[in-house]
């Protein structure tokens, strides 16, 4: 019986990995340039973390989360998203005690989630996301923000729009909360279960409800702009100014409210084009709240997450080719018994000076090897039989000219890497 894989994940082969190293890289490098570290985190956790951490209201923890039980019949999560984990280790290795503040992360790396399976919506699925903990400067927020756009920017990508909001402190959340319930509460029975169970837990996240979003209460809901204490409001206004001086356009939402417990004052989303229209690429913002929940000293945070997958989707709708170095500098097409024997010891010199070197193994023909070595877009052909062998020396061809040479083994190394350097 074949064995398939699991509904909701996917392999990236070969010829697509090119694609994902070019993005991990320009993750990376942008990272750098803002000064974030990586850290690395397991990929399950006690249970509790996320319970915690992610909100016991969310869709996260409510439908989506993979749990399991070790032998030590402990629970425990894959991970379904990387800010709880980097709270945690921020707070079990004491970091907020480290001289360099803010502490300024990020991460590569899959998460799970059991969802309905679609475009560029899978269950196991790759982020990209930084965290900063530490500052409550508006500023940094505005960093972060900064740091995401200059990444698909970095990428190509250039129909991107920035969405923010702002949540408040915890005065203007109270406040909130309580004119949302008046707002639904009267025709709660006309939405969706989940909406009716948040409405006393969590009426924020009735905002965030997919099956109800056209319910005309939708549209007519108080806004949190409305609710902010004057601290929230200052706050807000001095991200919103950081980003105009940076030159960064956005748009306001005031419906805008992410689908995490965690969040206060910003939030935002960046979109971007899917295939004919416009979806979420990435969301995050500041929370405030969440390293005095998982154990820790009071400690300002803000970060945001990225998916990959769905960044791929948008580079295909923008017709955005990344490029990949794949080829080969040199192929070695040998040709009789001794000379298979010579190539590996050839191929060990040259991939020790750091050229990319590769060699038939399949016993072709030399015709067979020069279409192998086309197909792996090889810079030269080094060529040697027992002619070659007898005179210490190779056939070295150029694939872009047409071009060929003799060159003693002892100067092989050399003259490729004069070649190609």
């Amino acid at each position: 019986m074949l064995i398939q894989i699991p509904r909701g994940t996917y392999d990236v082969l070969p010829e697509e990995s090119g694609v994902w190293q070019k993005i991990e890289e320009t993750a990376r490098e942008v990272c750098s340039l803002f000064n974030y570290k990586e850290m690395r985190t397991p990929i399950f956790e006690s249970t509790d973390l996320f319970q915690r951490g992610v909100g016991d209201t969310t869709d996260i923890v409510q439908k989506e989360m993979y749990n399991f039980k070790d032998r030590g019949d402990r629970d425990l999560t894959l991970r379904p998203e990387g800010t709880a984990s980097f709270v945690r280790a921020y707070v079990e290795h004491k970091m907020f005690g480290l001289p360099s503040q803010p502490q300024k992360l990020y991460y590569i790396g899959p998460m799970f989630r059991y969802e309905r399976p679609q475009s560029g919506r899978t269950r196991q699925f790759t982020q990209f996301g930084v965290e900063a903990l530490g500052s409550d400067d508006p500023s940094i927020d505005a960093e972060v923000i900064a740091l995401a756009i200059t990444f698909y920017r970095k990428l190509g990508l250039k129909k991107l729009k920035l969405v923010l909001n702002s949540l408040g402190d915890p005065e203007s959340r109270a406040a909130y909360r309580q004119a949302l319930i008046a707002h639904f509460k009267p025709s709660i029975h006309e939405f969706c279960d989940d909406c009716q169970s948040r409405l006393e837990k969590n009426p924020l996240r009735i905002l965030d409800c997919k099956e109800d979003h056209d319910h005309p209460l939708m549209g007519t809901a108080p806004s949190i702009l409305d609710f902010l204490t004057d601290a929230s409001k200052d706050y807000f206004e001095k991200v919103k100014v950081t980003l105009d001086e940076m030159g960064i356009p956005y748009e306001l939402d005031p419906t805008l409210v992410r689908g995490l417990d965690y969040y206060n004052h910003t939030t935002f989303e960046i979109m971007g084009a899917s295939r004919g229209a416009i979806s979420t690429l990435t969301g995050g913002g500041r929370y405030n709240g969440l390293v005095r929940d998982l154990g820790g000293p009071e400690t300002p945070g803000v970060g945001f997450a990225l998916s990959i997958e769905r960044l791929l989707i948008a580079l295909e709708t923008e017709e955005v080719a990344l490029n990949q170095e794949t080829a080969l500098d040199c192929f070695i097409a040998a040709i009789g018994e001794p000379a298979h024997r010579k190539a590996p010891v050839l191929l060990q010199e040259l991939r020790g000076a750091g050229i990319r070197a590769d060699k038939d193994y399949m016993n072709r023909k030399v015709k067979a090897q020069f279409r192998q070595a086309d197909r792996d877009r090889a810079k030269f052909v080094v060529v040697i039989g027992d002619d070659e062998l007898a005179a210490q020396s190779a056939n070295v061809k150029n694939m872009t000219d047409g071009s060929q040479v003799t060159v003693p083994f002892e100067n092989l190394t050399d003259y490729l890497k004069s070649k190609i350097d």
